[in-house]
């Protein structure tokens, strides 16, 4: 099950059907189940103090995901800032809702086993969201 939520922001997410739908797919094309997954939209002062406390980073980031995957079962924490997304929308020039399916599918695909801490790492997370955001 996907569950959304927000902290210290007025987001209002539509769509959260098609987008649960979407992530079982992509979840189940790479051998993988959704257990419990939180999605959680919030600030950047939100996410800031998240990344310092848990993470031990002082920087703002568009995502942090906490994985508690049992197996080929999914679960864990997506916490997403909307204005951090907002903000690189508009620097790709990208749409607010394309940047913030990627960044949810990049949550997802971490969650999956993709990484991106190496160069190769980030052409292969790359690709995986681009083939997801196709079936979308």
């Amino acid at each position: 099950m996907i569950r959304y939520f927000t902290e210290d922001t007025r987001f209002l997410f539509k769509g959260k059907r098609l987008t649960s739908n979407w992530l079982k797919k992509v979840a189940g094309q790479e051998g993988k189940r959704i257990g419990q997954i939180s999605v959680i939209f919030c600030s950047d002062p939100y996410l800031l103090d998240i990344n310092r406390k848990y993470l031990g980073h002082d920087y703002y980031t568009d995502i942090i995901t906490f994985d508690y995957c049992e197996g080929d079962l999914l679960n864990g924490d997506l916490f997403i800032s909307i204005d951090t997304v907002r903000d690189n929308a508009a620097f790709y020039g990208a749409s607010f809702e394309e940047e913030l399916h990627r960044v949810i599918v990049h949550g997802l695909l971490h969650l999956i086993g993709y990484d991106d801490h190496s160069d190769a790492d980030t052409a292969a997370m790359r690709a995986a969201e681009n083939r997801a955001l196709a079936i979308f």
